[in-house]
């Protein structure tokens, strides 16, 4: 693929603190909604937990010299708030934050940008006690630990993310309750999008504040959503086009249209709610505030039918509480190559993504980067001590791929950052799925990279000659 990307595209890797960092009671960090989430019975497989996770508190120079050889630009990582503020206001644990200090400085000593995350979904325990994402409340708080953060960082890091995913924070977290916090609001949970975004605004402005400028973002996961029916050659239904339209609102617009156009989408039937959020205009124009770039989050497509199928996804004792829905899920066919985690791996979705928010947004959409894209498998040494992953290797080289196409459209799509560097804690699935360029052995902490490393790592290094 060399010469289809520029020499100032950013090549990088992604993590996030509690699924690597472990050091969970280390120098005064506090409880976050993991950290309860993962000690109530039956909510992560097998019982685990991130209290030790990847060691990366301990191991960082370890995995920033992994970065370094590997050759990447930027390494995308986010602060754990409870580490920073262990109940979630007040003054700066400094122990805390100094960690992040020590990775920034080894980052930048090996040429990698940093690209700090201030949320990927650690709440600190106490401020869930006091409503968390519910409140308007929490959205203030944020907005001063980004604050803290920059004061301390903002002279070094290059990008700034305020939020990761929060799509997935209301739906899993707080709608259906398979995430921390484990709330089971359904619809009601769509508030908690709100004050999140809320909270997204607050802290560009106190990034701006701390003299942070040029290089503010977010990063929202983004899925194609196709409607089932729809075939080469064959459009689908009017019924399972309104539903892919009411679902596409519900997983995209809904997190997109207020950040980038200053306003909600429609409300489908059934959420009428979002017109409720729709008359917060003073939020909504802190919200729109002006952004250097948007970082996108692709691991697959969705697709959607209309409302005679629940989700196959969802824990079988909801689904008779579930209001009415103005959609369905709808398998892909068994053609399509599954992940470990069983989904489907579409790498033409990734330009489809890419041109249609573009398409969407037009000058209203700054600079893409593509925030997290990766897949899960199974992957272990073999008797050498080799790990070969194909897989991986087949689902990266498609979406790079898809990735030049896009470009190749018009897309102003600026660095890509492969989910993940290493295995790590992967949320309720615990150590089951393994993302990870670099396989990691829990037991020993032995990093070992895998076949997808070195492809990506020649990658790198014949597209971005030095």
């Amino acid at each position: 693929m060399a010469g289809q990307f520029p020499t100032d595209f950013v090549w990088g890797v992604s993590t996030s603190a509690y699924q690597i960092e472990g050091a969970v009671d280390a120098d005064g960090r506090g409880r976050s909604i993991w950290d309860t989430f993962c000690a109530e019975p039956n909510r992560i497989a097998n019982g685990e937990t991130g209290e030790t996770a990847c060691d990366h508190y301990h191991r960082y120079r370890d995995d920033v010299a992994l970065m370094a050889d590997l050759g990447v630009g930027a390494y995308r990582f986010s602060v754990a708030w409870p580490r920073v503020q262990p109940t979630g206001s007040g003054p700066v644990n400094a122990a805390g934050l100094d960690f992040y200090d020590r990775l920034v400085d080894e980052l930048r000593a090996h040429d990698i940008a940093p690209m700090l995350t201030l949320y990927h979904w650690d709440t600190p325990q106490p401020v869930e006690d006091a409503g968390g994402w519910t409140t308007r409340d929490t959205a203030r708080r944020f907005a001063d630990y980004a604050g803290l953060v920059a004061d301390r960082l903002g002279d070094r890091v290059a990008y700034w993310v305020t939020l990761n995913e929060p799509a997935m924070m209301t739906m899993l977290g707080y709608g259906v309750g398979v995430h921390a916090p484990g709330r089971q609001l359904l619809l009601d949970a769509l508030p908690t999008a709100h004050h999140q975004l809320y909270g997204h605004g607050l802290a560009v402005a106190a990034l701006r504040a701390a003299g942070v400028a040029g290089r503010i973002g977010i990063a929202n996961n983004h899925t194609p959503v196709v409607p089932a029916g729809a075939t080469p050659g064959a459009e689908p239904g009017p019924a399972d086009r309104a539903a892919a339209d009411a679902y596409d609102v519900l997983h995209n617009r809904l997190f997109a249209d207020p950040v980038l156009l200053g306003r909600y989408p429609s409300a489908p039937a059934g959420f009428a709610s979002l017109d409720e959020l729709a008359a917060d205009t003073a939020a909504l124009a802190t919200i729109a505030a002006p952004l250097d770039f948007y970082g996108v989050n692709y691991y697959q497509p969705t697709r959607i039918c209309a409302p005679d199928a629940l989700a196959a996804e969802l824990p079988p004792e909801l689904t008779d509480s579930l209001p009415p829905l103005p959609f369905g899920f709808a398998p892909f066919d068994d053609s399509v190559p599954r992940t470990g985690f069983g989904w489907p791996s579409v790498p033409p979705g990734l330009t489809d993504l890419l041109t249609g928010l573009t398409e969407r947004y037009g000058t209203r959409l700054p600079p893409l980067y593509v925030t997290e894209n990766g897949a899960s498998y199974p992957d272990e040494p073999a008797a050498d001590g080799t790990v070969a992953d194909p897989e991986r290797v087949e689902y990266l080289t498609g979406h790079v791929a898809a990735l030049a196409a896009a470009r190749d459209a018009g897309v102003d799509v600026r660095g890509y950052f492969v989910w993940s560097l290493l295995d790590n804690f992967e949320w309720a699935a615990g150590y089951g799925q393994r993302f990870g360029l670099v396989h990691v052995d829990y037991p020993t902490q032995r990093r070992t990279p895998k076949s997808s490393y070195h492809w990506y790592r020649d990658l790198i290094a014949t597209d971005r000659p030095q």
